[in-house]
């Protein structure tokens, strides 16, 4: 409904409670029996009332609200509007028209007007409420704290119940709320009873709405819930509160993103799709966390033919189920095969004559190179080499190496032989027909030994990070 449209109707249903109001009054008050000059005096107290009334509620913006969100706030606007329009009207009846209104109808006209105006505004949201917005959702959640913000909780869950979760009750160990209720919802117990209530209540998932909570609460918190099986969320920190920032869209769980004090750059990957498109394109390292990802951006494209090689066969089987179930008519092959190992990459190379090669296989954990530098040479260096020269050799279009930005001014060993991988290339470039490209990843949110999963266990353990 138009805004106008929306306002128009209020108006004309607020003319009819006015006018329905003063007429009762005066019905009321003479015990239907009005008088002929009272019903005069009725015509001309209602209709001064309908212009004034309206009047005052629209100068105060009562039209311009969403009722369906209606509070006491705006119980509180009613009331002022309508003692103010009410009173006004009263007085200019007894001095303009010297119609002298008795004190009955007035205060009767009064409370039902309060009533009735009150009452045709709260009454969507209440229908909403109970009807409309009640989720009949099976997935159903717990609130574990029945104060402010678990009521704000509830409340949010009821104004979005596209997102079909059903919130049963709440918990909370203030005595005091034991049996209590809170937005229609019971309290149901206490810390200590949420293993049973989940179960009794075949609870899907638990939300903790403590912010004000210590660390070490939370972590007990966390610590009963986890025997549960039910989905854990927790709402944003006090901070977020205060400025007004809790919805449902900040109450989810930790993405790496968030880790990050920056947009993650995204990659233009629409930009290869004319050289892999219908191309036989080979990724090494297939199975890792680069390597796979690039699987699942290069598969869009379509490819005739996509070649998974990796060292680690469970890697491997588990990209290329999620490709068959993601990508049913594209054309895979999964190989086993280790990079430093020259004949079975020219065999591989020979068999499959690649287009397109993206070269992500590599050691790339820091510490543990410093530790293994022979291992890091092999495979870095040694094992680029290899997979490079069987580019050339076998005439492929096209050579990208993943690199690393660990190989700018390189202080390690795994950025060292990233550097070395990289003039290699460089020099090969010059005098091969295919082209050697390199791409140096920096943050890549959520790979294999970097600090972010470390972080996810942390904080999915209740801290510390």
């Amino acid at each position: 409904m138009s805004y106008r449209k929306r306002m128009s109707m209020l108006i004309v249903i607020d003319m009819i409670i006015i006018w329905l109001s003063i007429y009762s009054s005066y019905f009321f008050r003479f015990d239907g029996n009005v008088p002929s000059a009272s019903q005069t005096q009725r015509l001309y107290f209602g209709l001064i009332s309908i212009v004034v009334c309206t009047a005052i509620m629209y100068s105060l913006k009562l039209y311009n609200r969403i009722w369906q969100y209606a509070s006491v706030g705006e119980m509180i606007a009613i009331a002022k509007a309508v003692c103010a329009g009410i009173t006004l009207s009263y007085l200019i009846s007894f001095m303009v028209l010297d119609a002298r209104v008795p004190i009955s109808v007035f205060i009767r006209t009064l409370e039902t007007m309060l009533l009735f105006i009150g009452g045709s505004r709260f009454a969507w949201r209440i229908v909403r409420d109970k009807y409309v917005n009640k989720s009949k959702s099976e997935y159903k959640a717990i609130i574990i704290g029945a104060g402010d913000c678990g009521a704000l909780i509830v409340k949010e869950l009821r104004n979005h119940p596209q997102l079909l979760i059903n919130p049963i009750g709440f918990i909370d160990d203030d005595p005091h709320k034991q049996h209590m209720q809170v937005l229609g919802l019971h309290v149901l117990g206490s810390r200590s009873q949420i293993p049973e209530l989940v179960e009794k209540h075949q609870i899907n998932e638990i939300i903790i709405a403590i912010p004000s909570a210590t660390k070490l609460e939370i972590s007990n918190i966390i610590h009963i819930c986890k025997a549960t099986g039910a989905k854990l969320k927790i709402i944003p920190r006090i901070n977020d509160l205060i400025e007004g920032k809790v919805s449902l869209n900040a109450i989810r769980d930790v993405e790496v993103e968030d880790l990050l004090g920056r947009e993650p750059v995204e990659l233009e990957l629409e930009l290869i799709a004319d050289y892999v498109h219908e191309k036989v394109v080979l990724v090494t390292g297939a199975g890792g966390s680069i390597g796979s990802e690039l699987c699942r951006q290069i598969a869009p494209f379509l490819p005739g033919k996509l070649l998974l090689l990796g060292h680690g066969e469970n890697s491997i089987y588990q990209i290329n189920k999620e490709l068959a179930n993601s990508f049913p008519d594209l054309s895979r092959e999964t190989i086993i095969a280790d990079v430093q190992d020259r004949k079975r990459m020219e065999q591989i190379f020979e068999q499959y004559q690649p287009h397109v090669v993206f070269h992500a296989a590599a050691h790339k954990h820091v510490p543990l190179m410093e530790l293994n530098p022979g291992e890091a040479i092999k495979n870095n260096v040694f094992g680029t080499k290899n997979v490079a020269e069987c580019a050339d050799q076998y005439g492929s279009e096209r050579f990208v190496l993943i690199s690393s930005d660990k190989a700018v001014n390189p202080t390690s060993i795994m950025g060292t032989t990233k550097r070395i991988a990289e003039m290699f290339i460089q020099c090969l470039d010059k005098q091969s027909e295919t082209i050697f490209t390199a791409v140096r990843f920096g943050n890549v949110l959520g790979s294999r030994g970097s600090v972010i999963p470390l972080f996810k266990e942390q904080i999915a353990r209740g801290g510390p990070v």
